[in-house]
């Protein structure tokens, strides 16, 4: 016997079922009409469960976010010291004062630095009569206290500079013996031969300034240039000439060698080479910078 409650819930799902047989219809009848469609793609298959209890479908996981890495910031680049303006070459008038610069390497190279501190002064003009190689060892190469004479005879200068003594750290033949750099021997002779330069140019009637070597990178060769500079400087005060020293605008303020430092207007600039021997553009002109005063003292020009 059917009851009043099974009645009433076979009505409450009669809906479900009437929808769940149009459904089978359709799909049948899709199945009937495209059977190309069937072979190329074979559909899952289902039951009335799915269609009352559907499946959750797969989870899409959502697409990572890649960061991309960020640039590393640009370093901005360090403005470069400004240039030093060039000096205008000005035409030397025909009686210009001569000054005759000797020496070696390091002479040149403080000739090049006269020549731009004296090039907008038509009134002087820098000779230079340098010999790379020389010094007072291989005097058997080059004799300095003999060609000097002629040089201040060719030139006739109103004032002579010497910077010599860079190559000088070598053997020394005195007499049949090749003394060590610094010996005994080897010293009183390089001071006989220093002397010897002084007094030719004192014989001459030429005022002279002597000036001193640098440091170097080597310290044993810095060492010994500053022995050198005591006997140039004793050189050159026994027969009226004047030393000038360099030596502080090469070295920090602990005494030590730099390859860099302020040029002459407090600019840090590179003022020595790579082989911390050879000076740069702006080295030369500072060695200039502290024979320039001296110089026109000699000169009777107005200080610089």
């Amino acid at each position: 016997m059917v009851t009043v409650a099974r009645i009433w819930l076979i009505a409450r799902r009669l809906p479900i079922l009437v929808l769940a047989v149009a459904v089978l219809a359709v799909a049948g009848s899709s199945a009937f009409h495209s059977p190309a469609f069937a072979q190329e793609e074979e559909s899952p298959g289902w039951s009335l469960r799915d269609l009352l209890f559907p499946r959750r479908g797969e989870r899409i996981e959502p697409p990572v976010e890649i960061q991309k890495a960020r640039p590393k910031p640009k370093k901005k680049p360090k403005p470069r010291p400004p240039a030093e303006p060039e000096t205008p070459i000005v035409e030397k008038t025909p009686d210009a004062r001569v000054v005759l610069v000797v020496g070696d390497f390091l002479a040149g190279g403080l000739a090049e630095g006269l020549d731009t501190a004296f090039a907008d002064n038509p009134a002087v003009r820098i000779v230079v009569r340098s010999n790379g190689s020389s010094g007072f060892v291989r005097d058997d190469f080059y004799n300095w206290p003999v060609e000097i004479k002629s040089l201040i005879e060719t030139e006739k200068p109103s004032v002579v500079v010497i910077m010599l003594g860079s190559n000088d750290r070598q053997q020394m033949r005195v007499g049949d013996v090749r003394e060590q750099p610094r010996s005994e021997n080897w010293t009183k002779e390089y001071e006989r031969r220093t002397d010897a330069l002084g007094k030719a140019i004192q014989d001459s009637k030429v005022p002279f300034l002597w000036v001193g070597m640098p440091a170097f990178r080597v310290a044993k060769m810095t060492s010994d240039m500053l022995a050198f500079n005591d006997i140039y400087h004793s050189a050159a005060q026994a027969h009226g000439g004047e030393f000038v020293d360099v030596w502080d605008g090469f070295v920090d303020e602990n005494g030590a060698f730099v390859t860099s430092g302020p040029d002459i207007n407090g600019q840090p600039v590179r003022l020595r080479s790579d082989d911390g021997i050879n000076v740069t553009k702006a080295g030369k002109r500072k060695l200039a910078f502290y024979t320039e005063k001296p110089l026109a003292k000699i000169l009777g020009l107005a200080a610089p």
